[in-house]
């Protein structure tokens, strides 16, 4: 029934719960669960050769340099992330696979949901996300509202 579970982890104390809850059902099922982060890299670069200074208008400018090491840094946190969580459910009972993207978090869930035909997929009801939603977190809102597989949202 549930033999491809997807579950994308961030970090959080949700991500967590749900990662446990993937773990039992992936258990019953004799599933597999992959895990997936998604990280963002937020800011606006504007290269400009080295040394960095800041615009005229006050933008900060990035060299490559910078940027670099912003990408660096953000996949160093993603690759801990997901193998905290693989240690966490590790069992010779649940085969684990990890998948770090960068991108928009809701797309890149849904489209590896989607691309991989997930059986389920089980999220937490809110993640690490600076903007949150009074019920659900935006991350979880738009993950149910664009997958065809059964989403299952652990609080």
């Amino acid at each position: 029934m549930f033999q491809k579970i997807l579950v994308p982890i961030d970090g959080s104390e949700h991500s967590t719960k749900a990662l446990d809850a993937a773990a039992q059902i992936a258990e019953k099922f004799s599933g597999t669960i992959t895990l997936i982060h998604v990280y963002s890299i937020s800011v606006q670069p504007v290269m400009m050769p080295e040394p960095s200074s800041s615009g005229s208008l006050g933008m900060p400018i990035l060299t490559g340099t910078e940027v670099t090491k912003i990408i660096e840094a953000a996949q160093k946190i993603g690759n801990r992330i997901l193998d905290d969580g693989e240690q966490r459910i590790k069992s010779d009972k649940v085969q684990v696979k990890k998948i770090l993207l960068e991108g928009h978090a809701v797309q890149e869930i849904v489209r590896i949901a989607t691309e991989d035909d997930y059986d389920l997929i089980v999220i937490g009801a809110r993640g690490v996300s600076h903007m949150r939603e009074i019920l659900l977190g935006s991350v979880t809102d738009g993950v149910i509202h664009h997958v065809r597989c059964p989403v299952l949202v652990i609080k």
